[in-house]
């Protein structure tokens, strides 16, 4: 049995509450959680995929185009959100543009009608389209044959590459910011402690961009497209989630390591429209992919490598406030935290 330093023997209870601290309880505690949280957000999200409400241009004779636009938008389930386009040449540029995820060109002298579909942007989704053309295609006795107008690249299986990429970025970003937090105190000192940070965080994020625009366009040729603009991209997201991260922590502490998992891993990469596009995700996951850094990563890797950079202001944008409202809160806390420090001192001021 353990004693004390007197010798007086100790219980269990007490080598328990010894042992695991009041604070460590908690930390297991939010850990719990953390995995609880990441189970039902990720089998939420993938556990039955539906399309639902997905963009479609339809271009078909004027006599014929209203009512066979009104059949596609009855379908069961809203899978669809049809509209006409006046031509294929239009439709074309919609679906490079990225408005739409498929056009449906109808054949008035026959019975086979063309599907076009842009795999780049999503294959499980470009499936799922074709899919549903296909069925009510075959109850008005017609065919359908798809044409892939952007196909993905041999080397991105299922246009996943973008995907996994943003996400190693994601992480890059958030496991530089908790190893600054641990090697030097979750909340800098003071001001010129968390410029130093920011300052460290840009220059990694310069080469972690760089790297990753590397490795998977000219190492294993996963992806087309614009190394430079991969390379902005990369560094832009990996400063984006470095700087959310240390804001969390000078908010709430090593706590905020575990915040930032919340926020980028348990509820952002589910959503990001990775595996599954937007169009077919639950509608709590497809609202919140674009406004966090995972999805706004994905989607802009994508127009880049596969759409010219069309449609992607709108994800650069938010990953733009993400990087700037972490930057200027990280600023904002570790200069309130020092003048709290020196008020606690006496007026003095303490070293950094």
């Amino acid at each position: 049995m353990a004693t004390t330093d007197d010798g007086t023997p100790t219980t269990l209870l007490a080598e328990v509450k010894n042992a695991v601290t009041a604070r460590a309880s908690l930390l297991v505690t939010g850990v719990l959680g953390l995995m609880i949280a990441f189970i039902t957000s990720y089998t939420g999200a993938f556990h039955h995929p539906q399309p639902r409400d997905v963009p479609l241009a339809l271009v078909a004779p004027p006599q014929t185009a209203g009512q066979l636009v009104g059949k596609l938008d009855r379908l069961p389930g809203s899978p669809l959100d049809p509209r006409t386009a006046p031509s294929e040449a239009e439709a074309l540029r919609q679906l490079n543009d990225r408005e739409i995820d498929g056009a449906l060109i109808v054949d008035p002298r026959g019975s086979t009608d063309r599907l076009l579909i842009a795999s780049g942007g999503g294959a499980s989704l470009s499936q799922a389209v074709e899919q549903v053309i296909r069925a009510a295609e075959k109850e008005q006795r017609r065919t359908v044959r798809t044409v892939d107008a952007t196909p993905a690249d041999a080397g991105d299986s299922r246009s996943l590459s973008s995907f996994y990429l943003v996400v190693g970025w994601c992480v890059g970003g958030y496991l530089c910011a908790a190893v600054l937090a641990i090697s030097a105190g979750a909340r800098p000192a003071n001001g010129q402690r968390a410029v130093i940070r920011l300052t460290v965080l840009a220059l990694y994020s310069i080469l972690a961009g760089l790297a990753g625009a590397i490795i998977v366009g000219s190492v294993l040729t996963a992806l087309p497209g614009s190394v430079l603009g991969m390379w902005g991209l990369g560094a832009l997201v990996v400063f984006a989630v470095g700087a959310t991260t240390l804001a969390f922590q000078g908010l709430l502490g090593i706590v905020g390591i575990g915040l930032a998992i919340l926020v980028i891993v348990i509820l952002g990469n589910p959503s990001a429209g990775g595996a599954y596009p937007y169009p077919l995700l639950p509608p709590f996951w497809q609202a919140i992919g674009p406004a966090l850094p995972p999805g706004a990563g994905t989607w802009t890797a994508r127009s880049i490598a596969y759409f010219r950079g069309n449609a992607t202001t709108g994800p650069l944008l938010v990953l733009s406030a993400w990087a700037v409202a972490g930057t200027l809160i990280t600023l904002v806390l570790a200069t309130l935290h020092r003048k709290n420090t020196d008020k606690g001192s006496g007026g003095e001021r303490l070293p950094a």
